[in-house]
Order: structure tokens, then C-alpha cells, then sequence
């Protein structure tokens, strides 16, 4: 389509479908189906059809004094007239808190504003297609990037000059703001809520804020919105996460080994990119670089301190902090999304790095439905949205959150309430759309949590250290099973996840377990007679001996085609010492089995493993939402490690021996899997 023709279809959609959603006299259409039917429609011309405004004024490098004196920078944007003049009128306020540098946004900004040349450039990311290849993975990062993640990332002009000002500020520490990093924690959760307060009193603003923003800017969204300065009214957080320790930081008590150094790396380097500006107009902030050279890399001396100790009392006492359920680093790291009043919509994905708390953060959020929405994509970290605008598949990002903020920024009736509020696509099938997820699914749409033991009979289906069994009912199966640690999780789908999504574009590392499978035991279902959803929290038990003082385990939950292939549906892990369950913060099902044994991961719990007796371990994995077709089978795989996902602290690590490791099926002492189901499979 040519560009003028797709302006010009752009403006007869609006015309057609705009008196529908802001008080038309037509009767408003209510969203329909994961596409929002004609309200989607709507939503896309209101954001890509002509605008309020023509034009975008900048500030750069605003100041903004924080309560202990120091300096945080950010760049404004206004909307603004043809000449560039910004619009006298206050407006909404929608607030992006970035630990990558302003900078970064502004580039981003820039790259996607380029008349005729950024429209081409997102034409060809969209038009990119190696599906049916063994590189089809890239396909989801390209429309990934071809949607309109990047305008939640940094600027979205269209949401600007529409009637919004939009605010992005280096978080301290970082870009050109003073301090330290704080890494989301206390101070830095203050901050935000001080810029919020700040931002709106400005005269540009009207005193509505919004906050927008993708991962790091997603979670100081919820931090935020849990402590309800009164002026923040909206959030819309892509890939999020609340229980940061369980998410990313050490997930089971392994830390997360490949992600971390990379991340810690990443901000500290781009936290040294001076204001070059400042420096040539002789204006360097001063109090910039000392800040700069008291912590010149902040926490990658803790990372490297886990990975060099031997004994756990040598610790960094920072490491320890990590490692201690109750300091206050880690009570900083844990949310409560139940204190969130206001409309929220998250976003997330399966293989996301916050997966655990996504769906977690929409069930506790204590707003009602439709205030609040959920959207999880069959996704990694860095291709949220890489489907959409067709029939049958959600608008894109940008669109969805120009509706949110429409509706509770603007009071603009545009139907985006009444989406969802479950936007699910299901793992093995397509997008559907339901009233709830997990413990909030009701009616046709619960899942009913049921045992499958591991047998030690074989399956006949699968190349694996030992092929074994899922079944419905125990067998009497009494073999030890051993399974060595290994290198095969460098090609895996926690390989993938652990690297934001990158290694998922070699299908047979993110699509397919069959090399990690080859050193790892397998339990696998008979083939499901009917479409079979598995809908919602998962949780393994395993019976295993170790023979050192401690363990580490990896499970995973897969589909199995009929050709062999093996698709991770879900995935946890546990450092057989950090055993101790937090029960205040676990749930069960009503058969009274776990369904989310969240592991307090706390060196003062610590319980080291006697070499040659029976210990039960508890594993909590990702909520899915999958279904299961008819011949396709259920698989569980069990692994002694992942690297490089999450590795323990080299004290524990040394405690493994990096021995092998067995499990125990023993029908006085069942291994099982908590699975939850919809449908009648036949098992």
C-alpha cells in the first residue's frame, strides 16, 4: 500500500469509526474476540489518523530536585504547533522512569521519526518472514520491532500530539542524573514517586499522570502505583515484574548467571556517557562524576563477589542481602500489587523474564475487571507484541495503551474497558479471550489442578537419559533415576529466556527440547484424546537423593507433537538447600497439593542435603495458558542444572560437587506434577 493511500484509508477508518468511541451519536461498539472487533478498529485510526496537534516541542535535560538535594534529568515532550511552538493548554502527564538513558529513548525516538525512511524501515520489519525456517525465531523479533513496542519504550508522538506531554527521566544514578543507582529499590521508588508529585504541578500538565514504559519502566510503574501518589491515575506496564528476586534476580536460589552480568553491564557503561553539551557550554555538572567514582559499577562487584567465594561466610554481606528473605534489599524487591487501586494494564509473555509475576500482578491488582487487563503473548523479553493488527490478533501496543490512557487520562468512553480483561494466546493454539486467568478463571473457564506421577516405565518417545513415563494413577514404579549436570542448557528454552529472547531465534534451542532432552530424564503422557487446555500455576514435587551436600534442579513442562517435537509450555528450578517454602506467600489447590511453592530463598533457612537420603523438593513453575492437541503428548523433563539461566553461588555450587543427581520414585513417596487441566485428555 502506497503511504498516501494508507494516510488517506487511515482518515476514512477514523471518520467511519471515531463517533463510535467519543460520544457519537451512534451506539458505541463494544470490543470483541483478542482484535476488539470494531472498537479495535477505532483505537488503531484514533492513534494512526490525523492528530490534535501537528507538531512535537522538546525540553531537554529538565531538572528535577529530589527531596535529599539530588538532581534527576529528563527530557520533556509537548505537543506543539506547526512551527514548533508548544501548546498553551495543560495536559495529561504520561511519565517514563528509564535506567538506559534518556539518550537511548531520544535515539529510538528519532530513529522511528524520520519522514518516509522509519515508515519503510517498520514496513520491512513487518514484512520480514523466515517462518518454516530453521531460523524462524527472527521473524518474532522483527515484527516485534516493526510494532509498536519501541513507541511504549521511549516516545510515542502520536500519543504526544494528540493533547499529552510526555516525561522521560534517568532514574538517579544513571544517564545525566546525579546519585547512585539504587536498582529499584527504596530510594529509587521514592524518586519516582517525588517526580510524579513534581510533574504534576507543572503548568504544562493538568495534574492527571500516566506512567508508561517496557521492563525496568514497567516495574517502577507497579512500585509506584503500590504506593498511590494521589496524582497517578493510570498505568500500562509491559513485561513487568514484582517479586524481582523470583523473577530474574535468583529464581529458585540460582542467580540468574547469563542475564545479570550482561544487564549490570549494560547500565553501568551508559551511566558514564557524559552530557557532552554541558561539558563544550562549560556547564559539566560536577556533582555528576563524583557520583559517577563513588560507585562506578554498581553491583557487578556483587556478582562477581558470589562467583568468587568459597564459603558462604565470606560473603559480600550485599550478596548476602540478596541471598536473605528478610533484609531489607530484598523486602524492597518484593511488591504488593494487592494495594493497587488504579486502572492497570499489563503486558506480558510465557517465556518472559518475568513471567512468575505477571499474571500474579492482575490477579492482586484491587481494581475491578476491565480496569484492570492482562495480555500475555507466547513471548520472550524482547518480542512483547510481535502479533497483531489482524483479524484475530490484539492491536498493537501503542495503540492499546493510546486507548488506556484515552479512557482514564481523558475520561474518553472508547470501549477499551470492556476489553478482555484476559488477553491470553494460547501456547499451541491462537488468541482467546477470557474473564479471568489462574485463580481469578471461573465457570468453563477454571482449570482443574490434577496429579501425573513419574513412572519409571518407558514411553517409547523420546531420546533422553531415561525415557520414562506420565501417568494418572501410581504404578508401584521403584527405580533411582540419575541425571548429570551438563552444557545442553546453552541450547534450551531457559537458554533463550535467560538471553531476553535472542537465542530463540534458532528454532531448535527455542522452539524444541530435543537437545537439552539428550541430558535430562523425560516423563511423557500418553497422546491426548481431545483438545486438552492447560490453563494456569504449575508445581512439581520430586523425590531425589543427592550425594553431596546440596542440588540443583531444573523441570520443565512440554508439549510433545506427534513428530517429536517438544515445545517448553512452563519451567522452574530450585537449589535442593533453599528447600524451605514460604508458606504466607504460596497457594495450593483444593486437593491440597502445591500450585505455587514459592522457595523463601533465604541463607538463614538454608538446609544442606544428607548425601544418600530421600529429600523432597517442591518446584514452583510459570502459569501458562496452553492447549494440547488432539495426539499431542504431556512431558515433564527434569535436569541437574541450568546454565547458564541460574546458577547457585559458587559456596553452593562447590556444596554440589557437581555430582550427579538422582530421583527416587518411590510410591510411598510420589513424584508428581500438579497440572492443571480443562477438557477431558483420556489420561
Amino acid at each position: 500500500m502506497r503511504p498516501a493511500f494508507r494516510v488517506a484509508a487511515t482518515a476514512v477508518a477514523a471518520a467511519l469509526f471515531l463517533p463510535f468511541v467519543t460520544g457519537g451519536s451512534a451506539a458505541q461498539p463494544l470490543p470483541a474476540g483478542p482484535d476488539g472487533g470494531a472498537a479495535g478498529a477505532a483505537w488503531h485510526a484514533t492513534h494512526d489518523g490525523p492528530q490534535q496537534y501537528p507538531n512535537v516541542n522538546i525540553t531537554w535535560d529538565v531538572p528535577i530536585t529530589m527531596s535529599d538535594g539530588t538532581v534527576l534529568k529528563a527530557n520533556l515532550y509537548r505537543p506543539a504547533d506547526a512551527a514548533g511552538n508548544p501548546a498553551p493548554e495543560a495536559t495529561p502527564t504520561v511519565i517514563n522512569l528509564t535506567p538506559y538513558t534518556k539518550l537511548v529513548s531520544n535515539l529510538a525516538d528519532h530513529a522511528g521519526s524520520i519522514p518516509g525512511l522509519s515508515d519503510a524501515v517498520f514496513q520491512l520489519f513487518r514484512d520480514f518472514d523466515m517462518s518454516g525456517t530453521p531460523l524462524s525465531g527472527l521473524t518474532d523479533l522483527t515484527k516485534a520491532f516493526g510494532g509498536g513496542e519501541l513507541r511504549n519504550f521511549a516516545v510515542d508522538r502520536s500519543l504526544v500530539r494528540s493533547g499529552y506531554s510526555q516525561l522521560v527521566v534517568d532514574v538517579r544514578g544513571t544517564g545525566f542524573s546525579q546519585g547512585e543507582w539504587d536498582l529499584l529499590r527504596g530510594r529509587e521508588q521514592q524518586d519516582t514517586v517525588e517526580v510524579i508529585d513534581w510533574a504534576s504541578k507543572q503548568p504544562w500538565s493538568n495534574g492527571r499522570v500516566g506512567m508508561s514504559g517496557v521492563s525496568y519502566s514497567g516495574i517502577n510503574q507497579v512500585q509506584a502505583a503500590e504506593k498511590a501518589p494521589p496524582a497517578l491515575q493510570a498505568i500500562f506496564p509491559v513485561v513487568p515484574g514484582s517479586d524481582l528476586t523470583s523473577d530474574v534476580l535468583a529464581p529458585g536460589g540460582g542467580l540468574g548467571f547469563a542475564f545479570l552480568p550482561l544487564w549490570l553491564t549494560a547500565i553501568n557503561a551508559l551511566k558514564w556517557v557524559p552530557d557532552v553539551q554541558s561539558m563544550t557550554a562549560g556547564s559539566f555538572d560536577q556533582r555528576w562524576l563524583h557520583d559517577r567514582l563513588s560507585n562506578p559499577f554498581t553491583y557487578l562487584d556483587v556478582f562477581l563477589d558470589a562467583y568468587t567465594r568459597t564459603r558462604v561466610e565470606d560473603l559480600d554481606p550485599r550478596v548476602r542481602d540478596l541471598l536473605t528473605g528478610t533484609s531489607a534489599d530484598r523486602e524492597s524487591w518484593i511488591g504488593d500489587p494487592s494495594k493497587i487501586t488504579i486502572p492497570t494494564f499489563v503486558v506480558g509473555g510465557w517465556h518472559d523474564l518475568f513471567t512468575y509475576s505477571e499474571t500474579k500482578i492482575y490477579n492482586q491488582v484491587a481494581a475491578e475487571p476491565g480496569q484492570k487487563q492482562l495480555l500475555m503473548g507466547n513471548t520472550y523479553h524482547l518480542n512483547s507484541g510481535n502479533e497483531y493488527s489482524k483479524p484475530g490478533l490484539p492491536p498493537r501496543l501503542d495503540v492499546l495503551q493510546r486507548a488506556w490512557f484515552d479512557r482514564w487520562l481523558k475520561d474518553i468512553d472508547n470501549g477499551i474497558d470492556q476489553y478482555g480483561p484476559v488477553t491470553l494466546r494460547q501456547q499451541g493454539g491462537g488468541w482467546v479471550t477470557q474473564d479471568g486467568f489462574g485463580e481469578s478463571a471461573t465457570g468453563d473457564q477454571a482449570a482443574e489442578h490434577r496429579r501425573m506421577y513419574l513412572s519409571g516405565a518407558p514411553s517409547g518417545t523420546a531420546q533422553s537419559v531415561y525415557d520414562g513415563s506420565l501417568v494418572a494413577q501410581q504404578d508401584g514404579s521403584g527405580q533411582r533415576l540419575t541425571v548429570a549436570p551438563g552444557l545442553t542448557g546453552l541450547c534450551s528454552n531457559d537458554g533463550a529466556q535467560a538471553t531476553i529472547g535472542l537465542l530463540s531465534v534458532i528454532n531448535a534451542c527455542g522452539a524444541d527440547s530435543r537437545i537439552q532432552e539428550s541430558n535430562g530424564l523425560t516423563f511423557t503422557s500418553a497422546p491426548v484424546a481431545a483438545p486438552t487446555t492447560v490453563s494456569g500455576p504449575i508445581a512439581v514435587r520430586l523425590n531425589t537423593v543427592q550425594d553431596a551436600a546440596d542440588g540443583n534442579w531444573v523441570v520443565t513442562v512440554n508439549d510433545v507433537a506427534p513428530d517429536g517435537r517438544s515445545t517448553v509450555l512452563s519451567t522452574g528450578q530450585l537449589v535442593a538447600s533453599l528447600r524451605a517454602v514460604d508458606e504466607a506467600r504460596s497457594s495450593r489447590s483444593a486437593n491440597g497439593d502445591y500450585t505455587d511453592p514459592r522457595p523463601l530463598v533465604s541463607l538463614d533457612e538454608r538446609q544442606p542435603t544428607v548425601p544418600g537420603e530421600a529429600t523432597t523438593l517442591d518446584i514452583t513453575l510459570t502459569a501458562t495458558e496452553a492447549v494440547l492437541q488432539p495426539g499431542h503428548r504431556l512431558r515433564v523433563d527434569v535436569y541437574a542444572g541450568n546454565f547458564p539461566k541460574g546458577m547457585p553461588i559458587l559456596p553452593m555450587l562447590v556444596d554440589t560437587g557437581m555430582l550427579p543427581q538422582h530421583v527416587q520414585l518411590d510410591p510411598e513417596r510420589p513424584s508428581f506434577v500438579n497440572i492443571p487441566v480443562r477438557g477431558e485428555p483420556g489420561w
